[in-house]
């Protein structure tokens, strides 16, 4: 009986454990990107499950190549986008057809959705890339607030945005001409930084396990 109190006793006790008491925290550090903009800074981090994007993404970040380039396709209620290195030159007619002379292999996770804020990789259309491989160099980022489903399982889905989403949202609204050209360029300059995950978790409010914001 004493075996069969004590039993009961500590399951007792396991109910009123908190839950968030057993959830580990994230460790080790990440790779935290600031793009920064005329309108403010964009803080993004990369997912792990998709490392050829995340890899280059990085490299090319560090090497200055997104630096100088513009975002040069902006729809208000549907995404930015940028990353041509065609946009440094004086022609802006050419926007849009530039990357670093290579394509990545697709990605797609089921998993990764194109929520608000989510950083997916642009591509050539079906016609021509049955295989879905991501551009070189150009990606774009989710500004609808209800996320864009459409495009779910069709372009790889790399990042999420962790802070500036207001910034998003501020670019999106730019005053546009031609092809949803930007009338004044929305220049970029983009950073790397190692941040320990859980500063990353704690000060965004991002969720290491679901790879995404958590509702505050």
């Amino acid at each position: 009986m004493k075996l069969l109190k004590n039993l009961v006793l500590v399951a007792g006790l396991a109910i009123v454990v908190p839950m968030g008491a057993m959830a580990q925290k994230p460790k080790g550090k990440d790779k935290l990107v600031t793009i920064e903009t005329p309108q403010g800074e964009i803080k993004l981090v990369l997912f792990d499950d998709t490392p050829k994007h995340k890899e280059n993404f990085l490299k090319l970040a560090k090497e200055g190549f997104y630096d100088g380039t513009t975002f040069h396709r902006v729809i208000d209620g549907f995404m930015i986008q940028g990353g041509d290195p065609n946009t440094k030159d004086d022609n802006p007619r050419n926007d849009g057809s530039g990357n670093p002379g290579y394509t990545i292999p697709a990605e797609i996770n089921p998993a990764h959705k194109h929520v608000r804020g989510a950083v997916a990789a642009a591509r050539m259309g079906d016609q021509v890339n049955p295989e879905r491989a991501s551009s070189g160099s150009q990606f774009y980022i989710v500004e609808n607030h209800d996320g864009t489903p459409m495009l779910d399982e069709a372009y790889t889905v790399f990042g999420q945005v962790v802070d500036g989403l207001d910034v998003v949202d501020k670019i999106a609204e730019v005053p546009k001409g031609e092809r949803d050209r930007p009338l004044s360029d929305v220049k970029m300059k983009v950073k790397v930084e190692d941040v320990k995950k859980k500063k990353i978790a704690k000060k965004y409010n991002y969720d290491y396990a679901t790879q995404s914001l958590q509702k505050k």
